[in-house]
């Protein structure tokens, strides 16, 4: 990313990024699932609080992205490449289809703070592209207005996932199981494919291979 120019094409594609990396796309079926059993009530304090946590983390990483990378001697090519790996595994999955059991009524019950926290704030509201995203991009913002931009879209993007998971019963009603599945489906096939995108960048960043320019 060139952060020496702030344009529309700048603007455009971190927006772009940035709701694949931590919109409510991905997370919106796990988050459904395993939030299932709990009453409209506490689904929302679910959704406001993985919001919370993933916006303050992703804010976080963007503080500080930089300066972890100098402490562990790692470049930006190394977090492309680890962030695509983890991605393909979740992006496989979705590609899988439903593959969750039938739902036990007889389970332990599930801490909703907890599940808040982990696996539905990181890694499924703030995935892989967005961890990193925000961290090369700490690494190579040049101006205060740069800066600026990525925290302004950070908070942008927070605020749709507000929106969408603090309302999820009533978006749930309008939902069409088979869409959800088919889409879901189809967006793991796509994010399969941002997953290689980023392995294959980050390897060219590292110089061991030589990415083709895309025609």
């Amino acid at each position: 990313m060139d952060f020496t120019v702030v344009d529309a094409a700048l603007v455009g594609k971190l927006l772009l990024l940035l709701l694949i990396g931590m919109g409510p796309k991905i997370a919106l079926v796990p988050f459904l699932e395993k939030t299932h059993a709990f009453d409209t009530e506490t689904k929302a304090r679910i959704g406001r609080q993985m919001v919370l946590i993933a916006v303050v983390t992703a804010l976080i990483l963007f503080a500080t992205g930089a300066l972890l990378m100098r402490l562990l001697h790692i470049t930006g090519g190394a977090v492309a490449v680890a962030g695509g790996i983890i991605l393909a595994l979740i992006a496989i999955k979705m590609a899988s289809g439903p593959t969750e059991k039938p739902h036990d009524d007889f389970a332990a019950p599930v801490d909703p703070d907890k599940l808040a926290i982990f696996p539905l704030a990181v890694p499924y509201l703030l995935n892989p592209v967005g961890i990193t995203v925000i961290i090369i991009a700490s690494g190579e913002v040049v101006s205060i207005a740069s800066a600026i931009l990525v925290t302004a879209l950070i908070l942008i993007v927070g605020a749709l996932d507000y929106l969408v998971f603090t309302n999820i019963d009533k978006l749930a009603k309008r939902m069409k199981p088979v869409t959800m599945i088919v889409s879901e489906v189809v967006f793991g096939i796509l994010l399969t494919a941002v997953a290689v995108q980023l392995i294959v960048a980050g390897l060219g960043n590292l110089g061991i291979i030589t990415p083709t320019a895309a025609h």
